[in-house]
């Protein structure tokens, strides 16, 4: 078996760009900014607490999906506040970061070589991403 994206977090991922789309490009005051991470936090507990009836490895890429998503999002709110090619770089790396660890927790569903395969198509594919977010930096 070979790693294949996650379309959950995808979709997460997805549905925290379009909730925040709306201000982009513009500066965004305190309280908005307060109001985002309100947003952000809120969303994380009802991924979490969607988790919390599944088991064993399940809630595992569950759990990293929802993390990975609060992350990617709080990533996307720096950006969009500073707009500096350094949050840019963040965001990027926020998101190969959720991608490898979802991929990692799906990996332990395998055993023996798929599970190693698996491993180092994760990594290889999280190494790629973070080269190439920096070589975009640049």
């Amino acid at each position: 078996m070979t790693f294949t994206p996650n379309l959950r977090a995808a979709a997460l991922a997805g549905a925290f760009a379009l909730a925040f789309a709306g201000t982009a490009g513009a500066a965004m005051d305190r309280g908005e900014v307060k109001a985002e991470k309100n947003r952000i936090s809120d969303q994380y507990k009802s991924a979490k607490a969607a988790c919390k009836s599944m088991k064993s490895n399940a809630k595992d890429v569950c759990m990293a999906e929802a993390k990975g998503a609060e992350k990617v999002a709080k990533a996307d709110l720096e950006v969009r506040e500073k707009g500096t090619p350094k949050a840019q770089y963040n965001l990027r790396v926020a998101k190969a970061d959720a991608d490898y660890k979802v991929a990692k927790e799906k990996c332990d569903d395998l055993k023996g070589n798929a599970k190693d395969v698996c491993v180092k198509d994760a990594k290889a594919a999280h190494t790629s991403a973070k080269a190439n977010a920096k070589a975009d930096m640049k």
